[in-house]
């Protein structure tokens, strides 16, 4: 996600750089877009007399209908799932919710190959393509219309992010600045409902980050929204426990942002641990899981839901592929590795090299540290000459200076072995 908010930035500043090589009195407009678009420190604005006549987004008696719907989205029940969205879908054919979560479900398909593989993407984009018609035809017959804006900005968004990941630049530039657009326009609702502070919530964090790690882009971060990491992080908290629609989507940020950015990998572990109880069959809930009750050290829990992980890929559960299966299986080497058990350790360690090489991610860190363990375990079995061929893969394929001296220094030892 942070190389989304990147690419946003980049993508809208290369977009806008286009436009002023050419004269065009539109562009002048389009940088003053852009300078209106101040976000207040505030976590919601009160609602003043907004009619939310029609909106489905916050009708109780559609969200009971839908509860089973959601929570089969995210457990991989996607048949399931989509047989209750057309149901929806049948009722109101011109409203942009039952074709976003329709979207939502094809982008839960592409989320386990780390949204590498290709095979949803024309049925993920038309989807959302749809959404922003019916969202634009909504906001056309009332401007005020901020449920038709939460869509917008949630499809334009999804869109952006799609066509990054795919080097389609033109396409996630323009997405991304709808999505921009209508989130500024969306916010006027936060007091409303819970699910509104979602987008604002991502946007507030990340502004922030993009300006902390990226020094240059801090001149181009001037024209957009201001940005407040405190604030991001309370209205994604809000939107995680609040949210019916945007709850399971603002835990999973949650955790990837405590995880990765703000150094509490508790918390972080503690989210993971609720969204893997409550969506068992969801493979990246599921890694997640594994990778933070490893990180804090609960081995008994990651041995546990690494085995999960093999058993549901082998029984070919929707979304369990490779990747999952090279986190489960070098999680499982290094735990049979501490008990000593060298034959599960060495099994398993193959099996996380065997996943790399499926997904031709041999470089990866849990692949190169199998074949260093492979290595170490063949020399206390002294077995030198495997030890050396184990050594000689580390050499080349590993990016990490005390690991590559390691290798090099035990093949130099025993260069006549």
């Amino acid at each position: 996600m942070k190389k989304y908010f990147l690419i946003l930035f980049i993508n809208i500043l290369l977009f806008t750089y286009a436009k002023a090589q050419v004269t065009d009195p539109r562009q002048q407009a389009f940088q003053d877009s852009l300078t209106n678009y101040m976000l207040p420190d505030s976590l919601e604005i009160v609602p003043q007399a907004i009619s939310t006549d029609g909106w489905l987004l916050m009708d109780e008696s559609i969200k009971n209908e839908l509860t089973g719907a959601v929570a089969n989205l995210y457990n991989f029940k996607f048949d399931r799932a989509e047989k209750q969205f057309r149901s929806l879908r049948r009722r109101y054919p011109k409203h942009p919710m039952p074709y976003f979560l329709m979207g939502l479900s094809q982008w839960w398909k592409i989320m386990p190959s780390n949204i590498t593989t290709k095979q949803y993407d024309n049925s993920f984009l038309a989807y959302m393509d749809t959404t922003i018609t019916y969202g634009e035809q909504l906001l056309d017959k009332n401007k005020k219309n901020y449920e038709a804006a939460f869509f917008l900005a949630a499809a334009n968004g999804f869109a952006a992010r799609l066509h990054s990941e795919r080097s389609n630049w033109r396409k996630a530039t323009v997405y991304s600045r709808r999505s921009l657009e209508n989130l500024q326009l969306a916010k006027e609702a936060n007091g409303l409902s819970p699910e509104f502070l979602f987008g604002e919530g991502l946007y507030n964090y990340y502004a922030i980050w993009i300006a902390e790690h990226y020094p240059l882009l801090r001149p181009v971060i001037w024209f957009f929204p201001n940005g407040n990491k405190k604030l991001g992080l309370q209205q994604l908290k809000r939107a995680a426990n609040y949210g019916f629609y945007t709850g399971t989507e603002a835990k999973f940020f949650l955790m990837r942002i405590l995880a990765n950015d703000e150094n509490n990998a508790f918390e972080a572990y503690n989210l993971s641990r609720y969204l893997a109880t409550n969506y068992p069959d969801n493979p990246y809930f599921q890694r997640s899981y594994a990778r933070l009750a490893f990180t804090v050290g609960n081995l008994t829990e990651t041995e546990q839901i690494s085995l999960n992980i093999l058993n549901k890929l082998n029984q070919k559960l929707p979304g369990y592929e490779p990747i999952s299966g090279r986190y489960a299986a070098y999680f499982l080497g290094y735990i049979y590795q501490s008990k000593k058990d060298l034959t599960k350790a060495k099994n398993y360690y193959g099996q996380c090299v065997a996943f790399a090489n499926q997904t031709n991610e041999k470089k990866s860190g849990y692949a190169v540290h199998s074949y260093l363990n492979l290595a170490r375990i063949s020399h206390q079995e002294k077995n030198i000459k495997q030890a050396k061929t184990y050594y000689s893969i580390v050499k080349d394929l590993v990016n990490d200076k005390a690991v590559e001296k390691e290798a090099k220094d035990y093949l130099k030892k025993y260069r006549k072995g």
